[in-house]
């Protein structure tokens, strides 16, 4: 099956895996990780009532007990699955995919994140295997609605006085679910109604085709800033007055005014191995502490767990928390954002000004190769760099990161796509091109 991935079951629905396929991963989910009392969440999209009735015959055909929330977003799950002692849940999205995606999400107990190596693979094999089921309802099904008390929760860490112009677009996702209720009339809205069809552009905030409403609506209506999330509403970006996006791993800096300014709290801060070395050197002095770390979910959360983090955000917009029990929330995200945003606009500051006071480097942005070779296109820059001369600093555990005192880069495959991504960090635009440049011709090798 092509749909099995790092950290979900994710592909077109009918091509990379199909109704039949998601009875199995009901049955067999639960046996392979015992769990009895499961919650169940999906999203809009046009195929997940179909993927939410056949996971169900499979859930009830291994004996689960099941808590179905209905409509929800992905952080809203992983809340419930802690809050209310779940052994585990699953939520039926394909995040930030085009339309014709969809795929299931794996938590276990305490909403701890279930990924492919933590036994996935267990269920890709089971279904290879395709073995007959006996579907029968052993199990129990129920209604499961908590959506007050978790806009409550949200609710609490918004500041009352936040004096702000912004624009909100929840790309016809799932953060229309619950945002109206938390930011009531402080915000304007677009794509609010949620449309699993995504009529007015993809939801993933990370292409630069579907920014294109939110910066125009930010510069004509001369807007504070925007903010725009992803399918699942596990994401959030932003824009800032001048319409220009505000590259997501620098946000982690600016919790650092909640977190350890404001609430006093010293301790770890994890970044993923992407994250700009301007992060560091703006939290470290306030008493955060960096861990870099691997890419996604499955390992984000686990390790902030494991460290006992305070926060973590990546580079691609997911934000973590241990007052969220270690998971990823963007509308938390949002909201806490959002508050240190306001104190700064009304100490004098615009949103541009506050973000020139993290960003230090000059960054190219996640670059994409599509080639077949990757392995050997990763170990032949990281041979050619070490070779030329040491690193300062050098990290393997996903792709590879060499930091050297004026510049760095990442080069790894994508866990999620058939793609080599390259990120190059410098002091100044000149030395960026020159390595951007030196790297390009030793990757061309390889297409």
């Amino acid at each position: 099956m092509g749909a099995f991935h790092a950290y979900d079951i994710r592909g077109i629905y009918g091509v990379d895996f199909n109704k039949d396929d998601v009875v199995k991963i009901g049955y067999y989910f639960p046996q392979i990780f015992s769990i009895k009392k499961i919650l169940v969440g999906r999203d809009v999209r046009t195929s997940s009532d179909e993927i939410h009735d056949a996971l169900i015959q499979g859930l009830l055909s291994a004996g689960c007990d099941i808590y179905d929330a209905g409509l929800a977003t992905t952080p809203s799950i992983y809340w419930g699955t802690a809050k209310y002692n779940f052994d585990g849940s699953i939520m039926i999205t394909a995040s930030h995919n085009p339309k014709e995606y969809n795929g299931l999400k794996f938590s276990g107990k305490n909403a701890s994140p279930i990924g492919y190596d933590d036994g996935l693979n267990n269920i890709e094999q089971l279904i290879k295997n395709n073995e007959n089921i006996n579907i029968s309802s052993k199990g129990t099904y129920q209604e499961f609605n908590y959506k007050n008390e978790y806009i409550d929760f949200l609710k609490k860490y918004l500041k009352p006085d936040l004096n702000l112009n912004f624009t909100i677009d929840c790309s016809n996702g799932m953060a229309g679910l619950y945002i109206h209720e938390i930011f009531a009339n402080q915000a304007e809205y677009i794509f609010d109604d949620l449309d699993g069809t995504f009529p007015n552009h993809e939801a993933n905030p990370l292409d630069e085709k579907n920014l294109i409403d939110i910066k125009k609506i930010v510069i004509e209506r001369k807007k504070d800033f925007g903010m725009i999330f992803d399918g699942d509403a596990d994401r959030v970006m932003f824009v800032d007055e001048k319409g220009n996006f505000i590259s997501p791993d620098l946000m982690i800096g600016l919790l650092g005014h909640y977190f350890l300014e404001e609430k006093k709290e010293k301790g770890k801060v994890i970044q993923d191995i992407r994250t700009s070395k301007s992060v560091a050197e703006y939290i470290e002095p306030m008493g955060g502490e960096i861990v870099m770390w691997r890419v996604g979910r499955a390992y984000a959360a686990t390790k902030l767990r494991e460290i006992n983090g305070i926060y973590g955000g990546e580079l691609a917009g997911h934000y973590y928390f241990r007052d969220f029990y270690y998971s990823d929330s963007g509308l938390l995200a949002s909201i806490l954002i959002t508050n240190i945003i306001s104190d700064f606009i009304k100490k004098g500051l615009k949103v541009s000004e506050i973000i020139a006071k993290i960003k230090k480097y000059e960054n190219s942005g996640e670059i994409n190769y599509k080639i077949n070779n990757k392995l050997e296109a990763m170990n032949a820059v990281k041979d050619y760099f070490i070779n030329e001369k040491a690193p300062v600093a050098f990290y393997d555990f996903d792709g590879y990161r060499l930091d050297y005192p004026d510049w760095w880069f990442n080069i790894r495959p994508s866990n999620t796509e058939p793609y080599l991504r390259l990120i190059v960090e410098a002091k100044n635009k000149e030395l960026l091109n020159e390595k951007l440049k030196l790297i390009n011709k030793i990757i061309s090798n390889f297409n």
